[in-house]
């Protein structure tokens, strides 16, 4: 850069006016601005000579640091580097991702099409009451910690340990993810079967999932960004590895904070989510730890992998214990295809059957486990969702009636209100009663009956 070359030059210049003399080695620097830079960065370096010019220590730079300060400065005079490179943003923009600035993305989720041609919504509005149709998808960081054998995305996005990128304010990623998702909903206006009164609602965004791809935690502004959403009235679901428990600690109110459990102990761990911290076990225990302290709704995560991790309920169990969430959430893996960055199969993803056995195991080991450590608190199978193989545990404590109803929906209105006020507010001030239809054995099996299920015709 310009920058550099004149540093540089009066670098060289110096070296050489240095040499020409008969005396210690040292290099007189003059006031230039960016000179002045580079001493400031290296106050160490610099000796007193009162036989050079009469001039102030300040002004002398040994010639042996002159070298080391210029490399360190020359450096920093880089401009930071966006995130995602050009191959990364074409692959992406392939798979039908809407890139927002330098490391952000919006994607519209397959069950907002469904639900706007009144065929159901995802798990989410079953076990949560949001509105599929309303909900953007969205990350505000495409890098990730992990490079889980399970990830829907194929590894498409780049990976990181630390925040080293380009970083975009959270109003224009907010701004520019609603403005692109509401691109996508006009582009839906031509989809075959699309119910025009939820076309015009799909037009204001209601919910946001932060779990796009990516970590959205590592985005340095995660809590003005959530704040941002709140203010416009869209609740938010943000789903974190937990890769890193600081970030959790320092979160504001989050409508549901996720915390993804994708393995039972360290061997599987590091066997399915191929992590890139070396302690990415002990990160994960403080993560769970942290959600004790939350007041709003906490959800564990589990996802299972046929042939992975889904044997060690009791490694399971031990690690809801120690964060005690509000819900846990319990999915079959989604088999997206093949990649070369992993070795799943259609053999590989569970029956929903088999994830339905699983929680009711999983259950009732965590309550044993609760009542040998003198806890009051319980868990119960309150919902499940057959067409995405998920089922959801919640706390009795808080979101169940003496009188048995479940309240596993969520009251947005009254959330917001609560954000608002500024004041504490915990799980119980904005909870709902879960419908009939969405409880767990019910007939429907998790499928609203407003809509129209739709049975694919077998060969």
């Amino acid at each position: 850069s310009d920058e550099s070359d004149a540093l540089f030059d009066v670098f060289a210049h110096r070296v050489i006016a240095a040499f020409a003399r008969p005396c210690k080695i040292q290099i007189h620097v003059k006031d230039d601005e960016k000179v002045k830079n580079l001493r400031s960065q290296h106050p160490s370096s610099l000796k007193r000579n009162d036989s050079i010019d009469n001039d102030s220590e300040e002004d002398l730079l040994d010639v042996e640091d002159v070298g080391t300060s210029f490399a360190k400065t020359k450096n920093k005079l880089q401009p930071v580097r966006e995130m995602v490179t050009s191959k990364q943003a074409a692959s992406l923009k392939k798979e039908g991702y809407k890139l927002i600035g330098s490391h952000s993305a919006v994607k519209m989720c397959r069950w907002t099409k469904h639900q706007l041609r009144g065929r159901g919504g995802c798990y989410k509005h079953t076990f949560y009451g949001i509105t599929s149709y309303q909900c953007m998808e969205a990350t505000p960081s495409l890098a990730c910690a992990n490079k889980c054998v399970f990830c829907w995305r194929h590894h498409k996005n780049p990976v990181g340990r630390e925040w080293r990128w380009k970083t975009d304010p959270p109003e224009f990623i907010v701004e520019q993810a609603i403005e692109k998702h509401i691109a996508m909903i006009n582009e839906a206006k031509g989809i075959p079967g699309v119910i025009e009164e939820r076309w015009h609602e799909a037009m204001t965004v209601r919910h946001c999932a932060l779990s796009l791809v990516g970590e959205p935690i590592m985005y340095p502004n995660i809590n003005q960004l959530l704040s941002e959403l709140h203010n416009r009235n869209i609740s938010t679901f943000l789903v974190t590895n937990a890769q890193f428990p600081e970030a959790i600690k320092t979160l504001v109110p989050v409508t549901q904070l996720y915390v993804s459990v994708d393995a039972p102990n360290q061997q599987d761990l590091e066997r399915i989510d191929r992590p890139l911290f070396s302690d990415a076990w002990q990160r994960l225990g403080k993560s769970l730890d942290l959600l004790r302290a939350k007041r709003q709704r906490t959800v564990a995560r589990l996802t299972i992998v046929k042939g992975y991790n889904e044997d060690d309920l009791d490694g399971y169990a031990n690690l809801l214990l120690r964060g005690i969430p509000t819900l846990v959430e319990i999915k079959g893996v989604t088999f997206c295809g093949k990649s070369d960055a992993s070795d799943l199969t259609m053999e590989s993803c569970p029956w929903h059957h088999e994830i339905v056995q699983l929680s009711d195991s999983l259950c009732h080991k965590l309550n044993h486990k609760l009542r040998t450590a003198s806890s009051s608190v319980t868990y119960g199978i309150a919902s499940s969702h057959k067409h995405s193989v998920s089922v959801v545990l919640a706390r009795h404590d808080q979101l169940c009636d003496t009188d048995g109803v479940w309240h596993t929906w969520i009251d947005y209105d009254k959330f917001h209100q609560l954000v608002r006020s500024g004041e504490p507010f915990d799980v119980h001030e904005y909870r709902a009663p879960t419908p009939a239809w969405a409880l767990h054995g019910a007939q429907e099996e998790g499928f609203d009956p407003s809509d129209t299920r739709l049975y694919k015709k077998k060969s």
